[in-house]
């Protein structure tokens, strides 16, 4: 080797034999475990002093470097345990011996004085003992617990009896540096059948209050049966009801369908007809204009076959062929004349017969108006008689009760009682067969005319609403007069004083 390259070899090699040997002595540490350091050199960070002086090195994650020689480290699992805590008869406050079961779950504390604390009693012990004196611990704080609790405290509040062992026994783990993560009740128990006893009131309540929500529940489904049948029922009574109404909506529009068909079908046949009247009266004006055509065509057919009879036998008959022509000309023209007087006068005729048709449906209908207008006429005047009638009858009643005076009126509704007491009564003449029922005290005939009188009792009070006459007024003021008129004679219409 050249001289310049050994001190470069020895250097690496010295690099790298403290590399591995720093790698050596560096421990980490995983989240489950915690390590210990003792020895000499530990610096200041998670080191831990007791009363005597000596130091102890904590390292929680993460890792530190173990100086050879002069440190040592060892590892503290901080895993939880399970731990089954059970005790023995056990009498309770009511001298009632009973028997418990729970599960802790136990672990070494998180803090640097749990961990030192733990590592101080348990380091280098197996699992076991840990938890061994742990359940010991537990056993004891729990046995102590149930010696001042009732059976029903612990039997219907196991979370308060559970919170109560696992705050005492804490106090006691703390000192091992352990702490309780969690602490139940599993069971309770006894050979006396206390705690079943305990339980059937339970149950039967329960068993109670699940047979009436049964029977709730029964009732409550036959309640909405019941009600979903109803539903059902309106349901069904709404769609028969709409379905009647949409019948009914078809039918009359169906109904006002055909009454529309009736009437565009009668006024196509009153048009029809119309229609019909006027092309018969076409065709006979054409068939006459045909007519005079065919009478004119055979006049001048006539004409000419006389002209060429009068040519063929001109020499021969002169005179009388022309007495002839003329006897012929005469008679086609009287024939002509003839056929047009008939067809004027069949022309006349149907204008004639139209006219008269239309003036016959004028005059009815100015009839009908003229009728319905007198009688609204008359209406109105008989209405405004019967006014004036009644008008002049007041009048004339109010001055004879003026002319009169209030005797003469006190003796006009006296005379008029009877009357009113025979209308009043008058109904009751109408009964065909009437029941009378007494009710032991004799009043059930009496009824039957004190009904009348009982009526009649009424009739100053109605002639009173009526009238406006206070009748039994108008006789306590006559009385009180010294001298009171005599009341008018009938038919003489004058009034006689006495003194």
């Amino acid at each position: 080797m050249p001289d310049f390259l050994v001190v470069p070899s020895l250097v690496v090699g010295v690099i790298i034999v403290l590399g591995l040997a720093f790698w050596a002595r560096y421990k980490t540490v995983s989240p489950d475990e915690a390590m210990i350091v003792t020895g000499s050199f530990l610096g200041s960070k998670n080191v831990l002093t007791d009363e005597s002086g000596r130091k102890i090195k904590i390292v929680r994650g993460g890792g530190a470097f173990i100086i050879p020689i002069f440190q040592q480290s060892q590892f503290l699992s901080l895993l939880s345990h399970k731990l089954d805590v059970s005790t023995p008869e056990v009498y309770t406050e009511q001298g009632v011996p009973v028997m418990a079961d729970g599960v802790a779950i136990i672990k070494i504390g998180g803090s640097v004085e749990d961990v030192a604390t733990a590592a101080e009693q348990f380091m280098g012990k197996p699992t076991e003992a840990l938890k061994g004196e742990a359940q010991e611990v537990l056993e004891g704080h729990l046995r102590a617990i149930l010696g001042t609790m009732t059976v029903e405290e612990v039997y219907r509040n196991r979370d308060k009896f559970a919170q109560e062992v696992q705050g005492v026994a804490a106090k006691d783990l703390k000192k091992m540096g352990l702490q309780i993560v969690s602490f139940t009740i599993k069971d309770l128990r006894d050979k006396n059948g206390y705690l079943d006893s305990l339980g059937k009131p339970r149950i039967a309540a329960v068993k109670r209050d699940a047979e009436i929500a049964q029977a709730e529940a029964v009732r409550d489904a036959r309640i909405q049966k019941a009600r979903a049948e109803e539903e059902g029922q309106k349901a069904e009574l709404l769609r028969d009801t709409n379905i009647a109404e949409a019948t009914k909506e078809k039918e009359l529009k169906i109904a006002s369908f055909k009454k529309d068909q009736d009437m565009a079908k009668a006024e196509a046949d009153q048009a029809y007809h119309i229609q019909e009247a006027r092309s018969k009266q076409s065709v006979v004006e054409e068939q006459m204009k045909v007519e005079l055509v065919r009478k004119e065509r055979e006049i001048d057919l006539e004409a000419k076959e006389i002209l060429r009879r009068e040519k063929q036998y001109d020499a021969e008959v002169k005179k009388k062929a022309d007495a002839d022509r003329y006897a012929v000309e005469q008679a086609a023209e009287a024939e002509k004349m003839r056929r047009l007087r008939e067809a004027d006068a069949h022309q006349y005729r149907i204008e004639a017969e139209a006219k008269a048709n239309a003036e016959q449906k004028r005059l009815e209908g100015l009839a009908i108006a003229e009728a319905e207008r007198a009688k609204g006429t008359a209406e109105a005047e008989v209405i405004r008689l019967r006014g004036l009638a009644e008008a002049e009858a007041k009048q004339k009643l109010a001055e004879a009760f003026e002319k009169f005076g209030e005797a003469a009126v006190l003796d006009i509704i006296v005379k008029m009682l009877p009357e009113l007491a025979g209308r009043v009564a008058e109904p009751i003449k109408s009964i065909d067969k009437l029941t009378v029922v007494d009710t032991g005290h004799g009043e059930g005939a009496a009824r039957v005319s004190n009904y009348v009188t009982s009526l009649m009792a009424t009739a100053p009070e109605m002639l009173k609403s009526v009238s406006g006459i206070d009748v039994e007024k108008l006789m306590k003021r006559l009385a009180k007069l010294p001298d009171a008129p005599a009341p008018a004679l009938a038919g003489t219409g004058e009034a006689e004083t006495s003194k």
